[in-house]
């Protein structure tokens, strides 16, 4: 499957944290034809293993979450309109006048609505709107709507794919399904490369709320090194700062901060300067945000690296990267991984 069809499948599926269940179905649906075993844990987690060639090999484990942030009802109110809150990290400006779906005993067509401008007080013009004024309208009456919809039923904006100028893209989702593209590229990678370790491609769940799924598939697997596949922000208009974004079209981002072995990001920029792929190093002085943050503190702990694809828009429904940036890192990481053994994997107790 194409890179643009796999992301198009899986930004336009609904997938809120806690809820991945579909999500899982089709990452391993995707994942099948590449590895040898595929199978869910407890959580959740979407769990991939392509064996290596070596005997008692190391294994590395490559993590990027599909959960993705949305809405929850909140509560029905006269007319039928649903007030809502949101599961995970939603940016309220950016709420107004979209299309969701509201996820009752069948699929429900609404859009969010507010008081115009027409009706505000004057004071209430120069406000930005805050979750708590806005609502659902689906078009039912209040007695209809609750016998299709309970407070608690979760929503999601409707969002496609869409393909921008050359090779950049835009969909809700792209954090961090782009992620998980990004391992099913890397397992594309391996067909063509001898690797002696195991290699698990982990798509995890409840990123957005806490890591959780991160926790618990890095506690069941105990992979030899970890590398968390996230999304970073993109270089746009309005960012005073520009060492705090990344340059899309310009490779990966390489992870450097308390969370990133040293002799991996070292390995890693080596074997991208040789090969001639493009990467970005991104400053990450805070561990926490990321999958990597779980993975590195697990049981005894993992030697641990993070790549982070660079995207405009974090946290709305159209979140803009560069396919290509996610192809360059699949190339990195599969070399990466053929050249990975016991001597290396030993090195890393030593700083």
């Amino acid at each position: 499957m194409k890179l643009e069809k796999f992301l198009a499948q899986l930004t336009e599926a609904p997938g809120v944290s806690g809820y991945e269940g579909q999500m899982g179905d089709l990452v391993g649906q995707a994942f099948s034809p590449y590895v040898d075993e595929v199978r869910k844990d407890n959580l959740q987690n979407l769990i991939a293993l392509k064996k290596g060639s070596g005997k008692n090999c190391p294994s590395i484990m490559l993590a990027a979450h599909m959960d993705e942030i949305g809405l929850m009802v909140l509560k029905i109110e006269e007319k039928g309109f649903l007030r809502v809150t949101s599961v995970g990290g939603v940016d309220e400006r950016t709420l107004l006048s979209q299309e969701v779906t509201v996820h009752g005993k069948k699929p429900i067509i609404g859009i969010i609505g507010a008081k115009p401008p027409h009706l505000q007080q004057p004071d209430e013009r120069t406000k930005s709107i805050k979750m708590h004024d806005l609502y659902v309208d689906c078009g039912f009456s209040e007695e209809k709507i609750k016998e299709l919809v309970r407070v608690g039923d979760l929503i999601t904006i409707n969002r496609e794919f869409t393909q921008l100028h050359k090779s950049k893209a835009a969909a809700k989702a792209m954090d961090d399904r782009a992620g998980v593209a990004l391992i099913l590229e890397t397992l594309k990678e391996l067909q063509y490369l001898k690797h002696s370790i195991d290699v698990y491609g982990v798509a995890t769940v409840q990123e957005e709320v806490g890591t959780r799924g991160a926790f618990t598939s890095t506690y069941g697997i105990m992979p030899d090194i970890g590398i968390a596949i996230d999304v970073g922000h993109g270089h746009m208009p309005g960012i005073l700062n520009k060492e705090d974004t990344m340059e899309m079209g310009e490779g990966s981002g390489i992870g450097l901060g308390p969370h990133v072995h040293p002799k991996i990001r070292k390995k890693l920029t080596e074997l991208a300067d040789e090969l001639k792929i493009a990467y970005q190093i991104e400053p990450s002085p805070s561990p926490r945000g990321t999958d990597a943050y779980a993975m590195q503190i697990t049981r005894s702990g993992v030697p641990t690296a993070l790549i982070s694809i660079p995207l405009r828009y974090m946290h709305t429904s159209v979140e803009t990267l560069d396919l290509e940036d996610i192809k360059s890192a699949a190339r990195l990481l599969a070399n990466f991984i053929a050249r990975i053994d016991h001597e290396f994997v030993e090195g890393l107790k030593c700083f």
